[in-house]
């Protein structure tokens, strides 16, 4: 086979997920994010629904879109229903949208539990509703709802509910594993037997409900299916659809089935964080080939080896899907760890220089002290740098307070920070309130300093994370305190480590302070 569609589903079944919501702006951004990445078609919803759905396709339409199509969904018309007076076939049309996917029932448990009628009238909606829509429509699509599950139930109903559509003008038939009980054999024949006996183009949808849609996509294809439906990191009701990221990187450059361009690959790591950003999820570092782990390496056999040759433990180059390779620091690390991490931060060093032993050692006693530098490589290079000679200091630590004051029960309590520095020889002195005591901290750090340097203006924290490293010696645990800063340019993660969590997050929070001055001095800025 030489090509496959590429049917995205992210705007409508993906939003149907448990904790997501996207606004209408939330969806003409991902549907133009979807066209960069090169995907045929687009659903942007069912919009006899809800207003939102409606609202979306009216401004679709006066969107541009280079490659994609926009695409509206529906159910056939409602048992002993006119086409003509159906509300769903009628929102439908309104939509103006050129293709339209209307699902039907093929399972004849369904039909008779879930729309109670007759089997004859569910025929009659499927072929009477793909006709009336082929007249007003360039192309028409219908998804077999629940086809595995009928077919195995009645192989003799579900064919002839898939011939209707194909009589009617169907353009595609989909079949759709909705309940995602299906294996990769099982639809593997299933679809090599359907495809006997109809001549029109078929694609396959499938859910993940036994985290097998995205293998159970590949084997459709492999059966002859020409389009492939899924969601952007597989986002969707109960267990997700399949992932079109996996899909999308499996058939292009394992299986050498064309669907999107090189280019257009190489923004798939983008669109992944993209839609994840919008959903308002955290990203899945795992996530197979573009999540920040998935090139990532740690032990220093594997480091050794991917320095010499990627291939030995990269089954592709990372680049291809818009990724990198990462090489972590831990305790677990080598000298091939260390060299390559300098290499990385622009630090010239000989592997046979002392001073490469001295930050193992620092290292390896730091992380016993439980600090982590997996998440926090900016503390790693300030490290680095100090073993090195390399790091300048920009200001002198004298002393920190913080109160947390509550007057009233039902007032929020107060938090108020104050910190003393010394720069170039002059004591500082500041306070800030905040939202917290570690927001007060971060206030009035960055209030004592950003007279002299002021760059820092720019730093904005965006993530805090605390982590208990001793449960059973409860508020007397030690901490660790992981904060992500950034700057219009780039974000950065450092650490801190205390049975003291105000002085684990000061750690951090002056960590970040360090870095970006550090790097200013780098480029020449101070």
């Amino acid at each position: 086979m030489s090509s496959v569609k590429i049917y995205d589903t992210t705007l409508r079944d993906g939003s149907q997920a448990e904790g997501i919501s996207f606004t209408v702006e939330d969806k003409i951004r991902i549907a133009h994010k979807l066209d960069e990445l090169g995907a045929h078609y687009v659903e942007g919803g069912w919009p006899g629904s809800n207003p939102r759905d409606i609202d979306f396709f009216e401004k679709a339409n006066r969107a541009k879109f280079s490659q994609t199509r926009i695409t509206a969904f529906g159910s056939t018309r409602y048992p002993e229903k006119k086409v003509e007076d159906d509300v769903v076939l009628q929102a439908l049309l309104k939509t103006e949208t050129q293709v339209v996917t209307l699902f039907g029932k093929t399972w004849d448990l369904h039909v008779k539990d879930a729309l109670g009628t007759s089997l004859d009238e569910n025929l009659r909606m499927i072929f009477e509703s793909v006709a009336y829509i082929k007249k007003h429509r360039e192309e028409v699509l219908f998804d077999c709802e629940h086809f595995f599950d009928g077919y195995k139930n009645n192989p003799d109903y579900a064919l002839k509910a898939i011939k209707e559509a194909e009589s009617a003008g169907a353009d595609w038939i989909i079949l759709c594993d909705t309940n995602g009980g299906s294996l990769p054999h099982e639809v593997r024949s299933i679809f090599e037997e359907v495809k006997k006996s109809i001549s029109v183009k078929m694609g396959i949808h499938a859910h993940n409900d036994s985290e097998v849609a995205i293998a159970n996509s590949l084997t459709a294809v492999q059966a002859g299916a020409e389009q492939v439906q899924g969601t952007i990191n597989g986002i969707g009701e109960r267990c997700g659809n399949a992932n079109l990221v996996s899909v999308i990187a499996n058939l292009k450059i394992k299986m050498g089935i064309d669907c999107i361009t090189d280019e257009q690959m190489q923004s798939l790591k983008d669109a992944s964080a993209f839609v994840d950003e919008l959903a308002n999820r955290a990203h899945w570092n795992q996530q197979p080939f573009v999540g920040k782990s998935a090139f990532a390496h740690k032990g220093g056999v594997h480091v050794n080896a991917v320095r010499k040759n990627a291939l030995t433990y990269e089954h592709i180059e990372p680049e291809k899907v818009g990724n990198h390779q990462r090489i972590l620091v831990s305790d677990l690390s080598g000298k091939s760890n260390v060299l390559h991490k300098a290499k990385e931060y622009g630090i010239d060093i000989d592997d046979k220089d002392p001073k490469v032993a001295k930050i193992l050692n620092s290292l390896k006693e730091s992380e016993n002290l439980g600090f982590q530098y997996e998440g926090a490589e900016a503390s790693f290079e300030l490290m680095m740098r100090d073993a090195l000679g390399q790091k300048e200091v920009f200001f002198e630590f004298i002393g920190f307070r913080v109160i947390v004051e509550k007057r009233k029960e039902d007032e929020e309590p107060i938090s108020e920070a104050t910190v003393k520095l010394r720069v170039n020889g002059v004591q500082e002195v500041s306070a800030a309130e905040g939202i917290g005591p570690i927001n007060a901290l971060d206030k009035a750090i960055k209030k004592a300093l950003v007279k002299f340097y002021p760059e820092l203006e720019d730093v904005n924290l965006y993530d805090y994370k605390v982590r208990i490293l001793e449960e059973k010696k409860g508020t007397r645990a030690k901490t660790r305190v992981l904060v992500e800063s950034g700057d219009h340019h780039s974000k950065w993660g450092t650490v801190g480590v205390s049975e003291n969590i105000i002085e684990a997050s000061w750690q951090a929070l002056i960590d970040s302070i360090d870095y970006k001055l550090n790097q200013a001095t780098k480029r020449g800025v101070h």
